[in-house]
């Protein structure tokens, strides 16, 4: 699995076209942050002019996903992966470009210890913020991932 940003963005053409015809695109990932871009155009909108509230998780969700998996490729284990659950609060209109970040990539690493220690599931809850270009916040999901040891 890649491990940069512009890899995962030529995964997300292959494996999330999705997103990838949305404009959803990884710009920053490293084991503790990872920053997605997606701006709103007419192919992304919803019947209000804003952006579709599907669009918005595709960004937040890869901004988790990203460090997760980027995470498990770096302990050599096969270990899957899943989002378990998700919540999301909507507080602004989202329009222009909107930026999501998620600096939950700490949580990772314990959850992967645990599992591989154990061989038992982990469950992480992890936070992605999206902000307008003023710095306001127009949305903020949570993902909670599973981490299980293959057998």
């Amino acid at each position: 699995m890649a491990v940069s940003a512009s890899k995962f963005n030529t995964f997300t053409f292959f494996k999330l076209p999705s997103a990838w015809w949305c404009g959803v695109r990884l710009k920053h990932l490293d084991s503790k942050k990872a920053v997605a871009t997606v701006t709103h155009r007419w192919f992304n909108q919803n019947p209000f002019k804003s952006m579709f509230w599907a669009v918005q998780g595709m960004a937040a969700e890869l901004t988790t996903g990203a460090m997760v998996s980027s995470q498990i490729s770096e302990t050599g284990k096969k270990i899957s992966m899943l989002v378990q659950n998700n919540n999301a609060n909507f507080s602004k209109k989202a329009t222009g470009k909107i930026t999501f970040t998620c600096e939950d990539g700490h949580l990772i690493a314990e959850a992967l210890e645990r599992t591989i220690a154990t061989g038992d599931g982990q469950t992480i809850w992890m936070e992605a913020v999206g902000v307008n270009k003023d710095g306001v916040v127009v949305s903020t999901f949570n993902f909670e991932w599973t981490v299980r040891l293959k057998k």
